[in-house]
């Protein structure tokens, strides 16, 4: 990062991985043909009747996902995933599914039980082309044979095979091994990285407005008070009317103060000169995808016009209500700058488009609902087909003119 940026918090050298419960945890997809074994080996591994089983065809349809812990390898979310050949009515539409489920993937079980393989053989080399390892199982069972699956397979894949037999749950802890030696071996990443240490004083602005969930606080607020917990920081939170009366109850200005980016400009105006400000989903956009993108993006608000075509894209499919970030706030910063002929299309949840070139611009909300790798995946997307990309806090801060933020 150049020096521009280095005195605001996107000097976040770290990243981490990963959601709501789920978004934090490493995500492990099963993929296979109809009755491959699927979901049995999901239950094998889980040693729960998380999925249905049946003889019949299509038994899975939406993806089946299930968090548990495994020892060695810590917090995980199995993914089950409709048949890949699925010749249902509704077989397209599954294996759509089925490929969305790709791009969260940290690491992929293949599972095969024929010796028709090609297909299985293909999502193989496709899930490694999208740098997700890969584990290969063969499902011995009681109509195949599997020393010939295993023999083809040797002959088209360069990969390790694990002979199981689900249903009896024999090697399954073999499986589970190879997943312990296919984690991603990373620095754990922090939201707030080197912005918080022991004993600094953060301060957390939270508008409680409309879009605030009664009787609770969002994820990302949730995260961040718990790490700044974990570092041992003194933590005190306001909203956006309390802000002086906080500053004046406090024996020492505040280190880090961090808001809701849509509250930048009322609190970089009240905050005390020596105190380092950024927003949550500032800190989400290192913590869930890649900020100098993020940074790059922002910079192509500049060279929008009239009747130039934004994206927003949301991770949650909450119901929106008035004064809404993404839907209303955001949008109207933008035809405050550039006019009422901007064109913006908002997307929520899975929702993203295959076509990205009819846009001049995407921007991501902070992305607390997906893991990183789904993150990554619309970021490089958007990279592939030459359309900027940016985070909320990131284009609000640009928007404004901030100076601590922009530099």
């Amino acid at each position: 990062m150049n020096d521009k940026y280095s005195k605001f918090c996107i000097l976040l050298n770290n990243m981490p991985s990963q959601e709501t419960p789920n978004a934090s945890r490493l995500h492990i997809g099963i993929f296979g043909k109809v009755n491959s074994g699927k979901s049995t080996l999901l239950n094998a591994l889980t040693s729960q009747e998380v999925a249905l089983v049946s003889e019949e065809k299509g038994t899975t349809t939406d993806p089946v996902y299930k968090a548990m812990e495994i020892s060695g390898l810590g917090p995980v979310v199995f993914i089950d995933t409709a048949g890949f050949e699925d010749a249902s009515n509704l077989g397209i539409k599954r294996i759509e599914k089925t490929k969305q489920v790709t791009k969260k993937a940290d690491i992929a079980i293949v599972i095969f039980a024929d010796t028709d393989a090609e297909e299985g053989i293909s999502w193989v080399h496709s899930l490694k082309k999208q740098d997700v390892k890969v584990i290969v199982v063969v499902n011995d069972m009681e109509n195949n044979n599997a020393k010939e699956i295993v023999s083809k397979l040797k002959g088209e894949l360069n990969e390790r095979i694990i002979v199981v037999n689900a249903l009896k749950k024999h090697n399954i802890e073999e499986v589970k091994n190879a997943l312990i030696e296919s984690a991603p071996d990373e620095q754990k990443i922090e939201i707030t990285g080197n912005l918080a240490k022991e004993g600094d004083i953060v301060m957390l602005v939270m508008p409680q407005d409309k879009q605030a969930p009664k009787g609770r606080l969002i994820l990302p607020q949730v995260q961040t008070i718990r790490e700044l917990l974990d570092k041992k920081c003194i933590v005190i939170s306001c909203t956006t009317d309390k802000i002086d009366e906080t500053l004046a109850a406090l024996n020492k200005e505040p280190s880090l103060i961090i808001c809701d980016s849509q509250v930048f400009k009322t609190v970089y105006e009240k905050k005390p000169s020596s105190s380092k400000l950024t927003s949550f989903s500032v800190l989400f956009a290192a913590y869930k995808g890649d900020i100098e993108t993020f940074i790059n993006g922002a910079k192509a608000i500049d060279n929008l016009k009239n009747d130039s075509h934004i994206l927003i894209a949301e991770a949650c499919t909450h119901a929106p209500l008035s004064e809404d970030i993404g839907r209303e706030k955001i949008p109207n910063l933008l035809k405050q700058k550039l006019g009422n002929a901007l064109s913006v299309t908002v997307v929520s949840g899975l929702d993203f488009p295959k076509d990205l070139t009819k846009y001049d611009l995407i921007i991501h909300c902070g992305a607390c609902m997906f893991n990183r790798k789904y993150v990554l995946s619309r970021i490089e997307e958007a990279k592939r087909q030459g359309v900027p990309i940016t985070n909320y806090g990131i284009a609000i801060a640009h928007l404004l003119s901030i100076p601590q933020v922009l530099g």
